[in-house]
């Protein structure tokens, strides 16, 4: 399954110093993902492949209790390939690896 969003980034409040950079998938798309993706790994986390504009990599999206919803770390060297910064909006595309 593959899901398509645009969505801002925003930097983790508890690891402001190491400016950890998420951006929040849709809440549907986020329950579509817990009820098809099978059990959860560590943390909760489910594996996926993404690209944000011509940048692609594999990752693990994971739980964010207060929202509900998954959120998707976005490293730095994407973000400086993409020139993103915390704020900007930025089209993402994610596909579960199951």
């Amino acid at each position: 399954m593959v899901f398509n969003f645009d969505a801002e980034l925003w930097i983790w409040d508890a690891r402001r110093h190491d400016a950890w950079t998420f951006v929040s998938l849709p809440e549907g798309a986020s329950e579509e993902i817990r009820e098809l993706a099978g059990p959860p790994r560590g943390f909760g986390s489910v594996r996926v492949r993404v690209s944000v504009g011509g940048t692609a990599w594999a990752t693990s999206i994971f739980p964010d209790k207060a929202s509900g919803r998954y959120v998707l770390p976005v490293k730095r060297a994407v973000r400086t390939a993409e020139k993103l910064e915390a704020g900007d909006v930025a089209t993402v595309s994610v596909e579960v690896v199951v």
